[in-house]
């Protein structure tokens, strides 16, 4: 299937760049460049756009007030050289957020998201009646051994989870829980609200406030995003 793509950027060598790199992917297809808003906005209306690459700061409308002024938006990347910008972005469901200069190698990580994403949709065009077959449910509760005791802990409580050599620490709503765990095997047991963001800290994503540079931040807490995730973490959370 091929993805029909819009290039949105006021730099004539920003949309060159990118307008390379589609043409390197035979599943994509470049259906339209424009160098501001306005004329994005009139192309989306005369034709069918699947993926919109989308630069930011642009002259009279910028590419988050054209986002919020859209009905029915195609599947969105940011393409931007401002970081600031992302928790707007993560508002607005954008797929992926690319701060320029942008790698062949980053824009076909961010492609690939959007892929996956314009599949799902489009398998979703028509509903499903049938009722849901051996349904999943994630669990509500954890149980952790602590202080000689055994806690069950509610996992919607959990704000975070630090590691340090053979032990992790629950930050909780209520208190902390320190456990004789490994963070490793333990990422791999928790069900999906919950995100590895560093060598050692894994956050529940529902607790997030926002994203702050290189950082996470949870109410009072600031949690450290580690350079191998960064990509990982800006993927998940704009997904």
């Amino acid at each position: 299937m091929k993805i029909n793509c819009l290039i949105v950027d006021d730099e004539q060598y920003a949309r060159k760049l990118l307008a390379g790199y589609v043409d390197k992917i035979p599943h994509l297809h470049l259906s339209g460049e424009a160098k501001n808003a306005m004329e994005a906005m009139q192309f989306l209306q005369e034709a069918h756009v699947d993926l919109m690459f989308l630069d930011i700061q642009m002259p009279d409308l910028t590419g988050l007030e054209l986002m919020k002024s859209l009905h029915a938006r195609p599947v969105v990347i940011f393409t931007t050289a401002y970081k600031e910008y992302a928790i707007d972005g993560y508002q607005l469901d954008v797929i992926d957020y690319m701060l320029k200069p942008i790698s062949f190698e980053r824009f076909v990580q961010g492609v690939n998201k959007a892929a996956e994403m314009i599949r799902l949709k489009s398998l979703k065009l028509e509903p499903d009646t049938s009722p849901p077959a051996n349904e999943i449910k994630e669990p509500k509760f954890i149980t952790l051994k602590a202080d000689y005791k055994i806690y069950k802990v509610k996992l919607d409580e959990i704000l975070y989870i630090e590691g340090l050599k053979e032990y992790v620490t629950y930050y909780t709503t209520q208190r902390k829980y320190v456990v004789l765990e490994s963070l490793h095997k333990l990422e791999q047991s928790l069900p999906s609200q919950f995100l590895r963001v560093h060598k050692s800290y894994i956050v529940n994503t529902e607790h997030i406030v926002a994203l702050n540079g290189n950082q996470i931040e949870m109410d009072k807490t600031r949690i450290p995003i580690g350079k191998t995730y960064a990509d990982q973490v800006k993927g998940r959370l704009f997904n």
